[in-house]
């Protein structure tokens, strides 16, 4: 039977699931609306991207023990949030005009707000020094 694990090990393993947690829902809920109408708008091609980047990167955060799918995973949230947020100003963007409302909006808002924090959390709890053993 395997030993628990604790102290920064631990920390970082939690860190990187909710991470990839996060990356996920927002991929999925692109892809959901996707399908709901968004795909005769210009914004199609960039939710399909989202939607396969989220998979990629959610899958990358509980593989691959490196700063790189933290590094993804925090630009993924800032791009996406980022994106949408412009798509709430009086011009939009790529022709989108959203407004805050609705439970994908926030759900997505939240999950990429989620994934910026968390990767950043997570990037710092794995650059700690090792303990030194007296």
């Amino acid at each position: 039977m395997g030993a628990w694990v604790s102290g920064p090990p631990a920390t970082s393993a939690v860190l990187r699931g909710l991470t990839s947690a996060a990356v996920l829902l927002s991929g999925v809920v692109h892809l959901q609306l996707y399908f709901e109408g968004f795909k005769n708008t210009n914004v199609a091609i960039p939710f399909l991207i989202n939607a396969a980047a989220g998979l990629v990167i959610g899958v990358l955060l509980l593989i691959w023990r490196h700063w790189v799918p933290l590094f993804l995973a925090a630009g993924f949230g800032a791009a996406t949030l980022g994106a949408f947020l412009l798509s709430t100003t009086s011009g939009g963007f790529m022709g989108v005009h959203e407004q805050w409302q609705g439970v994908p909006i926030w759900s997505c808002a939240i999950a990429e707000i989620l994934a910026i924090v968390l990767a950043v959390a997570a990037w710092f709890v794995e650059r700690r020094p090792a303990p030194t053993k007296a």
